[in-house]
């Protein structure tokens, strides 16, 4: 089954924890699409080889790379403002770089993993979006995607922080759009059920079995699928979506 064309032509991106997993398959799928893409990543050796592989690819849109510990704000500034430089423009943000944290009860999770979950995936999220969101307004148009997860619709038993985590990325999406809804930017965000990536090790086997006893159609997603709903978020045709949740669950979410 061949992938859609979706025309990203000229744009310029900006995907976090972009380096492996669901990040590497956005970056991927946008330089089909013809958009330029900077990876935001905390390793250097994971930036360098991706941008060998992203390079080598031959589509449209060139890779390059910025190392970003997205939970310091200074760090995001840096990064944002080297990025900016770079890239001649932000013109589309996917926020997906995300830790999960252990799979223990909420009454005996080790409150220095509760900090460092909400400061990654939910913080980082807030400063990432923070220092971008300017230039987009001098430029009235940007878009914005946030990975959440159908953990911060339901919440999963034994991730309490990336639950909550996740479910304070909806509602940070849910704000930013209707803060930018006149401006030109959107801002939404995707809630897939469990993708196979590397974020997998982080998680004890049951934990994983668990979530596939979720999904309806008793498969987990795939990064691709993930890539091809966000770059049409990231396009021009979403005009009319804003601060909204796109659930892409295998049939999981059921509101």
């Amino acid at each position: 089954m061949g992938a859609n064309v979706i025309d990203l032509s000229g744009r310029c991106a900006v995907v976090t924890g972009g380096a492996t997993g669901l990040g590497y398959a956005i970056a991927e799928r946008f330089l089909a699409s013809g958009a330029n893409v900077c990876i935001w990543d905390l390793n250097q050796d994971a930036i360098d080889g991706a941008l060998v592989s992203l390079n080598g690819l031959g589509n449209g849109g060139a890779a390059t790379g910025q190392i970003c510990d997205i939970s310091d704000p200074g760090a995001v500034e840096m990064a944002a403002n080297t990025s900016h430089s770079e890239l001649g423009a932000i013109d589309i943000l996917v926020n997906n770089a995300g830790i999960s944290g252990p799979n223990v009860p909420s009454w005996e999770y080790p409150v220095e993993d509760w900090l460092q979950v909400i400061n990654v995936d939910l913080t980082g999220t807030f400063l990432v979006s923070r220092a971008v969101i300017p230039g987009m307004l001098e430029r009235d148009y940007g878009r914005i995607v946030n990975i959440a997860s159908v953990a911060g619709k339901e919440g999963n038993p034994n991730a309490p922080a990336y639950s909550s985590a996740k479910a304070g990325v909806i509602g940070l999406t849910k704000t930013l759009g209707k803060e930018l809804a006149k401006s030109g930017v959107v801002v939404n965000c995707v809630a897939p059920a469990a993708v196979r990536t590397a974020i997998f090790d982080q998680m004890s086997e049951e934990h994983i079995n668990f979530m596939l006893s979720k999904i309806p159609m008793n498969r987990f997603g795939q990064a691709e699928e993930i890539a091809a709903m966000v770059a049409w978020l990231c396009s021009e045709e979403c005009s009319f979506s804003t601060g909204a949740v796109f659930d892409i669950s295998g049939g999981r979410a059921t509101y």
